[in-house]
């Protein structure tokens, strides 16, 4: 046996020492660290703050005021009086346009109320002119012409007679509804909250300046056509200034101003200083403007034909019942018709008073940044004052880390150089965690999507805490953690190197402000809002040497970090609140699992960003991990169970839209080539018909009709409006024997053919009569163009932008004088004797003033108590000329 000699000896007892020292080093990095069992109570303890502070917050409204107790509260808006408006408006019953109850009870009731208000106003102050205005006018809507006569708008001016103001300050809300649904909420809400408010002003003993007009608009739900035929007819349209539009996307809750201007910051400065509950994000105005709701606005028209800029302001809590029977007077709590009758009547007395309002386009300054913090106060600043906001904080926290870094330098073993590698690896690591903290929620997303399973958080909202937020913190920690864990560091102390991992945080929220805000969006005000509150506590820690002094640092850093970790839990709770029902009418080309879980994990990138990493702080934070992973598990098993079937009867019901159709189909020797009728399902989710597979609804035989679009003009359905025909070719079919018995007239009739003078056209003449909605659809055959039409010229001008078929829908309120209109055709072959063009003709029964037969009311009757379906009789008609 070979003795180790002493140089070896010696070398061997080197390594053993160093090897012992960094046992020793690791062992006391160890017991540095928190007890693991410590780990839990912190989580939970933010956990209780969101169900302690955020929800409590959110959900507050002010106490009704009651008409005993008007005396009490001088010039207050009374919530009980609009509640008993609001009563007499829901029990019109479903109001939609050109149905009796549209166009004659609700202008009736209308008017009477003004009348009576007219009766209390102090007529020595203020003058008071009402208008029934019966427009008619068309317009594009996105790839439709919107065509519309005689439908109603109710428009009230109060002026006062002591001024000489030619600037209108116009208030916006819609009494007309979609089938089936009373409306209470969508928009009769806003209707008798505009009705007090205009009592409210009438009575007041202190004049305004500018006259305000007041538009109960008759056409909204249509879309979007009693606030066309207003502002580009109406004779106080050129004199509206500026516009407080009111919607409703539910029933129920606080009102958010989600769009504003375009262009004028002053209005933000006095929505600052007199809403009495402010509730608003740049960010929701953002995504809104976008295009990804379902969903569109009066505001728009006015924005887009008016140039009349203002806010756009909407209730959004419950809506599960948006647009079906459920939307009734019992489900609008009083208190929020207080909540958005005192934000209103404080902005109309504002803005009735403002010198902006002689010239706004003087005050036109770009965009604003706008955010409420938990509904207690609000902050504005001009889009200029937010790109410096951006860029200087974000360079300010660079500068701190830098200084930071340097600190740990000097109070380490390592060099600078090495302080910064390691850096360098944590903000890759932290990186890594970003993407993985998007990636894991999404990807729970496309298993569930896969697996038939979408929508289980449809009414167990809280299902998305174990189904996305807890793997999205997994995914946000697990690479530091396992970095930490594998690669612990001998030359700086744990609580330097976990330091590092919220620097890391701090330098991509930078970046991601400095990029976002380089492309003109305004949402890095998210990452503004971040980065401040950690400057503030990395500034204070560097000053006072609590960065020098383990983990004592971490109690600055979370005690201001409160204050964003309260606002964005409230801010995403409220775009949660939002999509949750929304997704119910989502379409089902789209897995809405995926947008649900993009907000859950965003909003877990910003509540947590600062608070997550420290689950390093305590020791076995892979154990921690694994418990949010079990947690994540448990979840998964309850969503795929019955508790995660999304709908619930009344409270959170499946839409379902169709349409009792009878097709027939001419040819061009007047021959019938189809004769058939059947129901025209456009499924509003993405879980389509199968969750009435297992029902008393009879579904056999229910095809799409994607096979049919290569046989038929418009896939062969009469698509009702622009979202109908954008998902024509994915809808779906279910044929039925019985021919649908369609309740009343409608006809299409060719008045002449003509060549025109010029030898290459020919022109086709018609007249069309039937129900209240009505459309047509225009298909030339091959060789043939549409030269020219009696209707708006968009489509034929801009054909790059609008393809053929083309649509062109027709509605009426009042005056049901049949349509006359013409086409022109552009003949390649110069021969005008062969088939020229389809034209596809369908007339909508929508309103119950038309009656269903009883094979379809037996039809309706099947659906089970969790599906409302929205439908009605229509004949489908095509035409080959």
């Amino acid at each position: 046996m070979k003795l180790p000699s002493g140089k070896d000896s010696s070398k061997s007892k080197h390594h053993s020492d160093v090897s012992l020292v960094r046992v020793l080093s690791q062992q006391k990095q160890l017991k540095s660290r928190l007890p693991w069992y410590y780990a839990p109570s912190f989580l939970l303890l933010w956990v209780a703050l969101f169900y302690a502070v955020v929800i409590p917050l959110y959900n507050r409204l002010p106490d009704g005021i009651s008409i005993k107790g008007e005396s009490l509260n001088p010039g207050e808006f009374v919530a009980e009086r609009a509640q008993r408006w609001l009563y007499k408006y829901d029990r019109i019953g479903p109001k939609v346009v050109g149905s009796v109850a549209n166009e004659v009870t609700t202008v009736a009731f209308l008017v009477d109320e003004v009348e009576n208000i007219r009766t209390e106003m102090r007529s020595h102050l203020y003058e008071l002119e009402i208008d029934v205005q019966a427009p008619s006018g068309a317009y594009m809507h996105w790839n439709m012409v919107n065509m519309y006569q005689g439908v109603q708008n109710v428009v009230v001016k109060l002026s006062s007679k002591g001024s000489n103001s030619t600037a209108y300050l116009l208030v916006n809300s819609h009494f007309d509804s979609k089938p089936t649904s009373p409306g209470s909420g969508d928009d009769g809400t806003m209707v008798v909250v505009m009705l007090e408010v205009l009592r409210q002003m009438a009575i007041s003993e202190t004049p305004f300046e500018h006259p305000i007009v007041f538009l109960f608009n008759g056409a909204e739900e249509n879309p979007l056509e009693a606030s066309h035929g207003f502002i580009t007819q109406h004779k106080w349209a050129p004199n509206c200034k500026a516009l407080i539009n009111l919607e409703v996307a539910g029933s129920g809750g606080r009102d958010l101003l989600f769009q504003s201007g375009p262009n004028n910051p002053w209005l933000m400065k006095y929505y600052n200083q007199n809403a009495k509950h402010p509730f608003a994000t740049t960010m929701a105005e953002e995504i809104f403007q976008s295009g990804i709701l379902p969903s569109d606005t009066d505001f728009r028209i006015f924005r887009d034909y008016g140039q009349v800029p203002g806010l756009d302001i909407a209730q959004i809590s419950n809506g599960y019942v948006y647009h079906t029977k459920f939307d009734n007077f019992e489900a609008v709590p009083g208190d929020s018709l207080q909540n958005t009758g005192e934000n209103a009547l404080a902005l109309v007395r504002a803005f009735a008073n403002a010198s902006e309002m002689y010239n706004p386009e003087e005050h036109s300054e770009g965009h604003s940044v706008f955010f409420d913090f938990l509904g207690l106060f609000f902050i504005y600043y001009t889009e200029t004052t937010g790109i410096i906001l951006n860029c200087v904080i974000a360079v300010v926290c660079l500068v701190l880390v830098g200084c930071s870094l340097l600190r740990m330098g000097r109070e380490s073993e390592a060099t600078l150089g090495e302080i910064l590698i390691w850096f360098g690896i944590i903000l890759g690591l932290h990186v890594v965690g970003f993407f993985l903290s998007i990636g894991l929620p999404l990807l729970m997303g496309v298993f569930f999507d896969a697996g038939g399973q979408s929508l289980t958080y449809f009414s167990n909202t809280w299902l998305v805490i174990g189904l996305y937020i807890c793997p999205a913190m997994i995914g946000q920690v697990l690479p530091l953690s396992l970095y930490y864990t594998l690669r612990r560091n001998d030359k700086i102390s744990h609580p330097n190197h976990l330091h590092m991992s919220l620097h890391a945080h701090c330098v991509l929220l930078a970046l991601i402000a400095i990029i976002l805000t380089a492309i003109s969006l305004r949402t890095p005000y998210l990452c503004m809002v971040s980065m401040l509150f950690y400057a503030a506590a990395l500034l204070i820690n560097l000053i006072s040497t609590l960065h020098d002094r383990g983990y004592y640092w971490v109690l600055i850093v979370q005690v201001l970090q409160l204050m964003p970790f309260l606002y964005f839990c409230h801010l995403f709770y409220m775009f949660l609140i939002v999509f949750f029902p929304m997704l119910g009418r989502f379409g089902h080309s789209t897995n809405p699992d995926l947008l649900i879980a993009l907000l859950c994990a965003m909003g877990t990138f910003f509540a947590m960003g600062f608070v997550a990493p420290l689950i390093n702080m305590f020791r076995w934070p892979k154990l921690i991990l694994l418990g949010l992973g079990v947690v994540t598990f448990i979840f998964s098993m309850i969503a795929v169970s019955g508790v995660g079937f999304p709908y619930r009867a009344k409270t959170s019901v499946m839409r379902v839209h169709f349409l009792h159709v009878r097709r027939i189909f001419y040819e061009y020797d007047g021959s019938v080539s189809l004769n058939d009728s059947g129901y025209y399902f456009d499924f509003q989710d993405r879980r389509l018909y199968y969750p009435l597979e297992d029902t008393s609804l009879n579904l056999t035989g229910l095809v799409s009709t994607e096979s049919d679009c290569s046989k038929y003009l418009m896939c062969g359905v009469p698509c009702f409006n622009h979202r109908w025909c954008k998902t024509r070719s994915s809808s779906h079919w279910l044929p039925r024997d019985e021919p649908v018995a369609i309740p009343g007239a409608s006809s299409l009739q060719l008045l002449s053919k003509t060549v025109l003078d010029s030898g290459t056209a020919v022109r086709y003449s018609f007249e069309l009569s039937g129900p209240p909605h009505m459309s047509i659809y225009i298909q030339p055959l091959d060789g043939v163009t549409v030269e020219d039409w009696s209707f708006i010229r968009n489509i034929l001008d801009e054909p790059e932008k609008y393809s053929a078929p083309y649509h062109i829908f027709f509605a009426y309120g009042k005056d049901s004088t049949p349509l006359k209109f013409h086409i022109d055709f552009a003949i390649s072959s110069g021969n005008f004797d062969v088939p020229v063009f389809e034209l596809g003709f369908s007339s909508h029964f929508v309103s119950y003033d038309f009656d269903r037969d009883a094979v379809g009311l037996q039809f309706i009757s099947d659906f089970p108590d969790f599906a409302h379906p929205m439908e009605w009789p229509t004949l489908f008609e095509r035409y080959v000329f």
